[in-house]
């Protein structure tokens, strides 16, 4: 979810137990990956050209914030490591997610109404949103 530029806008989708084959062949298609990225075709470049740095940190202070896919700590911590990663895509496909680049999002809104689960992130920045 989080191997993106920050503002980069993007719909993450996955099944769940709770997902019909109707919703899965509607949303899904034919594709084997865990999970499925969009982004908007104008977001391309960035996504392609942009380094992100994951920190390796310590896990004893940080707490679950349940279905958000977050983890916070309410204290500091000093990383282990630190990698950067500058093929974003690459990274996405070693994570078993399928990155699909879409015109717009907006024929996406309806996914929220099926039972994949769908996470949208800086949608205030995808076109016509």
């Amino acid at each position: 979810m989080y191997l993106f530029p920050r503002d980069c806008p993007r719909i993450l989708l996955w099944p769940t137990a709770a997902t019909t084959p109707q919703d899965r062949a509607a949303w899904w298609g034919e594709s084997a990956a865990r999970m499925l990225a969009h982004v908007e075709q104008r977001w391309l470049e960035v996504l392609t050209s942009a380094r992100l740095y994951r920190y390796e940190l310590p896990p004893d202070s940080f707490d679950c914030l349940d279905d958000a896919g977050m983890w916070v700590s309410r204290e500091p911590v000093t990383p282990f490591s630190v990698e950067e990663i500058a093929d974003l895509p690459a990274a996405l496909a070693a994570c078993d997610a399928e990155l699909r680049v879409v015109d717009s999002l907006t024929p996406l809104r309806g996914v929220w109404d099926t039972t994949l689960h769908a996470s949208g992130i800086r949608l205030r920045n995808a076109a016509g949103w």
